[in-house]
């Protein structure tokens, strides 16, 4: 299975003390030894903004190395902002980011590993597949 894994999970996963026992975290456990696990730059750069001091900021940085990085073209930011309107449109706002993150996903046929619950309510509004969930656009 190719994921791409949300801010919202490698943040549990990545904390100093006992990550917690949730399913999506142990999901990425195991994706980290036989599947294909994506990123982009927005969730390590949201990750690095939470980071507490240099130390654990090279870690992520040394940890995401390994990590196969999505750079979003130009096309990718339009169809994300139509993705944003049309969850509008039904009612839904949905961040920017959050929006470009879906449609990486989206477009690269990979699905999402989130704890996030805006991803749900994007996903019943779209093809964004979900960890754990049939999508029901």
């Amino acid at each position: 299975m190719n994921l791409f894994v949300d801010t919202s999970v490698w943040s549990l996963a990545l904390r100093r003390d006992a990550p917690p026992d949730l399913p999506q975290v142990r999901r990425l456990r195991d994706a980290l030894v036989g599947d294909a696990v994506h990123t982009s730059g927005l969730v390590l750069q949201e990750l690095l903004q939470g980071a507490r001091g240099p130390r654990a900021r090279a870690l992520i940085v040394e940890r995401f190395t390994a990590i196969a990085t999505i750079v979003p073209t130009r096309g990718d930011h339009i169809d994300a902002a139509r993705l944003r309107n049309a969850c509008r449109r039904r009612g839904v706002q949905v961040g920017t980011v959050d929006a470009l993150l879906a449609q990486l996903c989206i477009a690269r046929d990979l699905v999402l590993l989130s704890t996030d619950r805006d991803f749900a309510l994007i996903a019943d509004r779209a093809p964004l597949r979900l960890w754990g969930r049939q999508s029901g656009f």
